[in-house]
């Protein structure tokens, strides 16, 4: 059985890595990094590095508000500091993981994706120098490609899963043969070509993933099939690793109605738990 990672986010520390290697060779910087945002725009957690000497800030999580790259979250503008422990504009609250790395003047851009903040960037010297626009405007680019990167990976991310919703609905109610059934197999296969393109590597095992599951051989649905085309739905999404919220989330559905499908395919299929009805349905040729 596999789990599907349509409930996850993309990974973005790939996109992240990328964008500090080009921040570094346009900018002239020695020490970059950076990390994704969560919970809204709240905080941001420091996962990418270059040009690091220590471990200082790996593993840091930057609030909104506070420090340099917490204010850059607030405002969703570029700002810099040009001797980070003195700086009487910003908190001091990550001054000894910054202090342990050596640096002094500090810069950090927002990458805005979809409208929001999805990682913030930061660039920095061992030297209590003016950092100027030119560079913070170099480093901004740098970040603007980035969101778009990111929103183009998100969007894969959307569709895909809308996707694979569809074609394990499909695998269970279809034959092998149907016109339907083709029609989605053709669809994966390009998908995989295109997802392929993209830097997240997550992507692509998940396109792979349910592509191999739909080229196994499996016949049509057991005649007298009990179940109606909505429960196999919902079921066919369980049995490839779906919560409540997600099925819900995938077929528009709210959980509520989701309990109650799974309910009913129970008594219908004599069942007491989500997997023993996955199994009998297997077992009768409801699910592939």
């Amino acid at each position: 059985m596999h789990a599907l990672a349509g409930a996850a986010m993309p990974d973005h520390g790939a996109v992240l890595h990328a964008a500090l290697g080009r921040m570094l060779r346009v900018t002239g910087l020695p020490v970059a990094f950076g990390g994704a945002a969560s919970g809204g725009g709240q905080s941001v957690r420091l996962t990418e590095f270059a040009g690091t000497r220590t471990g200082a800030l790996r593993g840091l999580v930057i609030t909104a508000g506070n420090g340099l790259g917490g204010r850059v979250l607030v405002t969703v503008r570029p700002g810099s500091v040009d001797d980070y422990a003195a700086d009487a504009q910003i908190s001091h609250e990550y001054d000894k993981p910054v202090t342990a790395e050596g640096l002094r003047a500090i810069a950090a851009v927002p990458v805005v994706a979809a409208g929001s903040v999805a990682a913030v960037l930061y660039g920095g010297i061992r030297e209590p120098l003016p950092l100027g626009t030119r560079l913070l405007d170099a480093m901004s680019q740098v970040a603007a490609r980035a969101g778009i990167e990111l929103a183009v990976e998100s969007e894969v991310g959307r569709r895909l899963t809308a996707l694979e919703t569809t074609a394990i609905t499909t695998a269970a109610r279809e034959a092998r043969a149907a016109p339907e059934w083709e029609q989605v197999r053709e669809a994966h296969a390009e998908l995989r070509s295109i997802a392929r393109q993209v830097t997240d590597p997550v992507l692509r095992r998940r396109l792979e993933a349910v592509c191999d599951r739909l080229t196994r051989p499996h016949g049509r649905p057991a005649p007298g099939n009990p179940l109606s085309p909505r429960e196999l739905d919902v079921l066919a999404l369980v049995a490839v690793g779906c919560g409540n919220a997600e099925v819900g989330r995938r077929l528009g559905l709210l959980p509520e109605t989701v309990k109650s499908y799974l309910r009913n395919a129970m008594s219908k299929l004599g069942t007491h738990s989500r997997m023993e009805t996955v199994v009998a349905a297997r077992h009768g040729g409801y699910l592939p």
